[in-house]
């Protein structure tokens, strides 16, 4: 099983080290999760800002969050789903804001590390079609990612 994960670190703050970390438990996850070889996911780490700016245009949220996901096997209104290409699945995007990933590490009291997987597994879930919108789809979501989290050994 291998996830190709396409990073971007508009920051410049990430070490290569976390970038792999994440490339490892994403890829964990995937084969957890079952995703099909050579599926494709973009992970771009961002400031405040940019999160801000993106979550004010597609979601009507006037303030910086810690993760924004765009699955792209959702379709929009008038879009026709591509089939019989040969093509490798294409997931989506995860967005993840640095200092908000400071930030809460600090709240929490584990480390960078930590938090910066968590948002990462918490993007990723949501491609793969997790959601926490209801109390239900909260606990299911939310202990699926402790799990993983857990037998990853990515502790707090």
């Amino acid at each position: 099983m291998n996830l190709m994960i396409d990073f971007l670190d508009e920051t410049n703050e990430l070490l290569e080290a976390n970038m792999t970390e994440i490339n490892q438990l994403l890829n964990f996850t995937a084969k957890l999760e079952k995703v099909e070889a050579d599926t494709e996911v973009s992970v771009t780490f961002v400031d405040n800002d940019r999160i801000q700016e993106i979550n004010r245009e597609y979601r009507d949220k006037d303030r910086p969050t810690d993760v924004i996901s765009f699955a792209m096997e959702e379709l929009g209104e008038g879009e026709v789903a591509l089939s019989g290409l040969d093509l490798p699945r294409v997931l989506g995007d995860i967005i993840i804001s640095i200092p908000k990933a400071r930030e809460q590490a600090d709240e929490y009291g584990h480390s960078f590390m930590r938090e910066l997987g968590f948002l990462a597994l918490h993007g990723f879930l949501h491609l793969l079609g997790y959601d926490h919108e209801t109390a239900e789809e909260e606990k299911i979501m939310f202990s699926r990612q402790k799990d993983i989290l857990d037998e990853y050994g990515l502790e707090r």
